[in-house]
C-alpha cells in the first residue's frame, strides 16, 4: 500500500472514529439533559467475513465438497498458525489449464457426441463454478500423444523446402482447430502456448522426425517455420500467447519426435531470428525458454545469460518430471523481470500414484509451483481415453486431466481434475499472490487476493494421516478450522465486508439521535 493510500485511510478511520464520539457524547448529555428521553439502543456487533470453504480427501470420499461457512471472529492478536499479509505482494496469475494434444482434440471430437463435447467444454472452460480452465498447451505438429508422426513442412526423403511453400497445418484442421475454434467460444479468453516437438526432417541431421538435432543451416528457416505457425493459426482466429522453441529440448526421445536443442543454438535463434522477428508484432507472443525439467536450472541461467537472446526472452517455461520447483525460484531471483510457468506435469497410473495423486499434485505441483513464482499451471492432456491413449510411442500409464470413454463418451474425472479444481475455481485471471506464513505443522499453505472483488484465497494441503488444527488470521480477523487427514481445503473470504458494519454503526448513530 502506498502512503498516500495508507494517509487516506487513515484520515478516514480517524473521521469515522471522531463522528462515533462526539454523537456518543452528544447521546449522552442529551439523555442526561431528558433522562426520559429517548429508549435504550444497543450498538451494531461488527460484521466479521464469513469462509466459504471447499473440502477434497485423498480417500476420495470428499470431492471439492463445499462444507459449512466458518465466520471470523476479532483477534487481538494478529499471532496464528497461517498470517496472511495482504500487503506483501508477488506475482500476478494468469491461469491454470491443461494441453490439447492431438489424442485429446481426436477423443473429443471423434468419440463424443456434439452434446457431449459442448458440455465438456463448457464444464472444463467455463466459468465458475465451471472448472475455469483459460490456459491450454498446443503442439507444433505430432507429440508422443499424436496418432501418427507429422510436422507441417513434410517432404518426400531427400526432398528440402527452404522457403516453406508446402507448409501447410491439414493435419490440425479435422480436430485440433476445430476444437480450439469451440472452446474460443466458452472462453475468449483463453492463453495459448504453443510447443514444438520437432523440426521436419529435412532440417536435421538425423533426416528422421525422431531423434537428432537442427542442421545449423536452417536455424532460420526453423525460425521461420515457428513464425508461419503463429500467422496460420491467426488466420483461424486463433491466436497464440507464447511459444517455445522446442520441447525438452534437453532430451532426445527414441519412439516419438523429438530433437536435441542446446542453450547456445537456442539463444542464436532467439536473438538472430524469431526474436527480432516477433519483436514488432502485434498483439504480441512471448517467447519462453527452456521447456523442461526443474533439474537444470543452469540450462535457462545461460540462455538468460546472453543478453542478444535474453532481451527477447518474456519467461522460463518448466516441466515437472525431475527436481523441485525450487528451480523456479533459483532463476528468479536471478532474472526477477522474467516470468515463470509451468507448462507440463502429467500424473499417470504408475507405482507411485497407487494412494492416489491428490495431494502430490495440490502440494508439489500447484501449491509449491505458485509459491515459487509461477503464473500459470498447464496441465499435461486434457482428456485420454480408458487405455492411456491414443498415443504414439512415449508415455504408456499417462491419465489426462479427464478419462473419456471410447465406447460411450461418458466422461470420469481423475484426482487432478480437483486438485486444479482447488485453485482454477477460485483464483481468478489477474489474483495475486500475497504473504502467507508457513507452518511446521505438516500444513502447506497458498494464498491469493482477486483482483475483481478483493476477495482472498488461501489453499491449504495437510499431508499428515491424522487431522490437524489450523489458526488463520488476516489482520485482526481470523478463525480455526481442523483440516481432516490427507485432505486439501480452499477457503474464500472478502475482508471488505467490514464496510458493511460501518455503515451499520452509521445507522445505528442517526437512530440513537
Amino acid at each position: 500500500m502506498d502512503e498516500r493510500k495508507g494517509v487516506s485511510i487513515w484520515m478516514a478511520i480517524s473521521s469515522i472514529a471522531l463522528i462515533t464520539l462526539l454523537a456518543l457524547t452528544s447521546l449522552h448529555v442529551s439523555r442526561r439533559q431528558h433522562p426520559t428521553a429517548g429508549h435504550r439502543v444497543t450498538p451494531p456487533r461488527p460484521i466479521m467475513p464469513t469462509v466459504q470453504l471447499w473440502l477434497s480427501t485423498a480417500d476420495r470420499r470428499l470431492r471439492l465438497a463445499q462444507q459449512p461457512d466458518i465466520e471470523m471472529s476479532p483477534r487481538e492478536s494478529a499471532a496464528a498458525d497461517v498470517v496472511i499479509d495482504i500487503n506483501k505482494k508477488y506475482q500476478s496469475i494468469v491461469g491454470f489449464g491443461a494441453a490439447l494434444t492431438d489424442s485429446s482434440a481426436w477423443l473429443l471430437q471423434d468419440k463424443m457426441s456434439g452434446q457431449q463435447r459442448s458440455a465438456l467444454l463448457l464444464e472444463m472452460f467455463g466459468p465458475p463454478p465451471n472448472l475455469n480452465f483459460n490456459m491450454m498447451r498446443l503442439t507444433i505438429g505430432a507429440s508422443d500423444f499424436s496418432l501418427q508422426q507429422y510436422t507441417l513442412d513434410d517432404l518426400p526423403f531427400g526432398q528440402v523446402d527452404p522457403p516453406l511453400q508446402h507448409f501447410n497445418v491439414a493435419a490440425n484442421l479435422l480436430e485440433v482447430i476445430p476444437t480450439v475454434r469451440e472452446i474460443l467460444s466458452v472462453n475468449p479468453q483463453l492463453r495459448i502456448i504453443a510447443s514444438s516437438w520437432s523440426a521436419p526432417a529435412w532440417m536435421k541431421d538425423s533426416e528422421n522426425l525422431i531423434g537428432g538435432a537442427l542442421l545449423p543451416q536452417y536455424e532460420s528457416t526453423f525460425a521461420d517455420y515457428l513464425v508461419k505457425y503463429l500467422d496460420t493459426y491467426r488466420g483461424y482466429g486463433i491466436p497464440i500467447f507464447a511459444l517455445t522453441l522446442q520441447n525438452e529440448p534437453g532430451f532426445v526421445p527414441v519412439t516419438y519426435p523429438g530433437m536435441e536443442l542446446p542453450a547456445a543454438t537456442r539463444a542464436r535463434i532467439v536473438a538472430q531470428y524469431l526474436g527480432p522477428a516477433l519483436a514488432s508484432r502485434r498483439p504480441t507472443t512471448r517467447i519462453l525458454e527452456w521447456d523442461h525439467n526443474w533439474d537444470e536450472p543452469e540450462q535457462p541461467l545461460s540462455v538468460l545469460a546472453d543478453p542478444a537472446a535474453a532481451r527477447y526472452i518474456d519467461g522460463v517455461a518448466w516441466h515437472c518430471y525431475s527436481g523441485s520447483p525450487y528451480a523456479q525460484g533459483k532463476v528468479h531471483r536471478a532474472y526477477p523481470k522474467k516470468d515463470a510457468y509451468i507448462t507440463e506435469c502429467s500424473g499417470g497410473d504408475w507405482e507411485s500414484s497407487k494412494n492416489g495423486e491428490l495431494l502430490w499434485f495440490s502440494r508439489d505441483l500447484l501449491l509449491a509451483g505458485l509459491r515459487q513464482w509461477a503464473r500459470g499451471v498447464v496441465y499435461w492432456n486434457l482428456a485420454l481415453d480408458e487405455q492411456h491413449g491414443p498415443h504414439f510411442g512415449g508415455c504408456d500409464a499417462c491419465k489426462g486431466v479427464v478419462m473419456i470413454d471410447s465406447h460411450t463418451g461418458e466422461v470420469s474425472r481423475n484426482d487432478e481434475y480437483y486438485a486444479f479444481a482447488h485453485f482454477s475455481r477460485f483464483v481468478l485471471p489477474g489474483a495475486v499472490r500475497v504473504g502467507s506464513s508457513e507452518t511446521d505443522k505438516g500444513i502447506d499453505n497458498v494464498a491469493f487476493r482477486n483482483a475483481a472483488d478483493g476477495s482472498i484465497v488461501l489453499v491449504m494441503v495437510n499431508s499428515n494421516t491424522s487431522a490437524r488444527r489450523v489458526s488463520v488470521a488476516q489482520d485482526r480477523t481470523g478463525f480455526q478450522y481442523t483440516l481432516p487427514p490427507q485432505s486439501v481445503a480452499t477457503f474464500e473470504w472478502n475482508p471488505d465486508q467490514a464496510g458493511a458494519w460501518i455503515r451499520r454503526v452509521i445507522g445505528w448513530l442517526k437512530n440513537a439521535r
